[in-house]
C-alpha cells in the first residue's frame, strides 16, 4: 500500500446529516455497555438505525426496477475498478445539469473513457454538507442530463457517483437512474472529497454492506492514488 495515495470519499454518518426528506439518518443505539459487564474484559454492544439512503450509499438496479439485482448481486469485480473525475464545479450551479459537452472536453484532454471505468462527477455542492438545508435546498441542486447518461452507457461505464443527493434533480422524473440501473450498473451518491482524486489514473472501492434484498446500501468509498 505504500504505493498508493488512500483518499476517504465517505461522509461522516449522524442524526444531523443531509437527507431526501430532512429526516434523521442514522442512529447508534448502545444494548450494553462496558460498566455493565462482570469480569476482567468489557465490551459494548450496540444496534445501528440507519436508512440505506443515508450519507455516502449506492443505489442498485433493485432501487428502481422489482426483480432486478439488488446490492447483494453486484459483482465484486465492478465495486473495484479504475476510476475518473469530471470536475464542473467552476461551472456548476444549483440548477446546472451535467452535459455531454462536459464529457466532450474531458475526453478531449483525457481521451475516451474506458469500459469498466467508475466515473465521479464533481460539482463542489459537497462543500454544503454541514449545511443540511441547503445541502437540500428544496431538491435544486447540479445533476445529470439524462443525454449524458446515455453516453456513459455506450461507454459501457460500471456506474457514475455524484457529490449531491442524486444524479437526478427533474420534477419530470428520475431519468438517470431509470437509464443506468436499468442497465445494471449502479450509482453512489454524496461522495465526499471526490476534488482530492485526479482526473485519471485513480481506483475506486466501492463497499458495501452484503445483504440480501438491499436495494440501497450505506457504503465506506475508498480512491487509491498511485503515488
Amino acid at each position: 500500500m505504500q504505493n498508493y495515495k488512500i483518499i476517504d470519499l465517505t461522509h461522516e454518518v449522524h442524526p444531523d446529516i443531509p437527507t431526501w426528506d430532512l429526516t434523521c439518518g442514522y442512529y447508534v443505539k448502545t444494548m450494553r455497555d462496558y460498566r455493565h459487564c462482570d469480569g476482567e474484559f468489557k465490551f459494548r454492544s450496540q444496534s445501528l438505525d440507519i436508512r440505506a439512503s443515508a450519507g455516502t450509499h449506492i443505489d442498485s438496479p433493485a432501487h428502481c426496477f422489482e426483480g432486478e439485482p439488488d446490492v447483494s448481486d453486484i459483482p465484486v469485480e465492478q465495486l473495484i475498478a479504475p476510476c475518473i473525475v469530471i470536475d464542473v464545479s467552476d461551472r456548476a450551479h444549483e440548477r446546472y445539469k451535467v452535459s455531454v459537452a462536459d464529457i466532450e472536453l474531458f475526453e478531449k484532454k483525457y481521451g475516451e473513457i474506458k469500459a469498466g471505468t467508475f466515473v465521479i462527477f464533481y460539482t463542489g455542492w459537497s462543500r454544503f454538507w454541514n449545511d443540511p438545508k441547503k445541502y437540500h435546498n428544496n431538491l435544486v441542486f447540479p445533476s445529470v442530463s439524462a443525454d449524458t447518461a446515455k453516453l456513459l452507457l455506450k461507454r459501457q461505464v460500471v456506474g457514475i457517483g455524484i457529490d449531491t443527493l442524486s444524479p437526478d434533480c427533474d420534477e419530470k422524473g428520475s431519468f438517470v437512474h431509470a437509464i443506468l440501473l436499468g442497465a445494471h450498473k449502479y450509482i453512489v451518491e454524496n461522495v465526499a472529497h471526490a476534488h482530492q482524486l485526479p482526473p485519471i489514473g485513480s481506483i475506486i472501492l466501492v463497499m458495501p454492506l452484503k445483504v440480501k434484498g438491499a436495494a440501497e446500501s450505506p457504503i465506506r468509498l475508498i480512491g487509491m492514488v498511485p503515488t
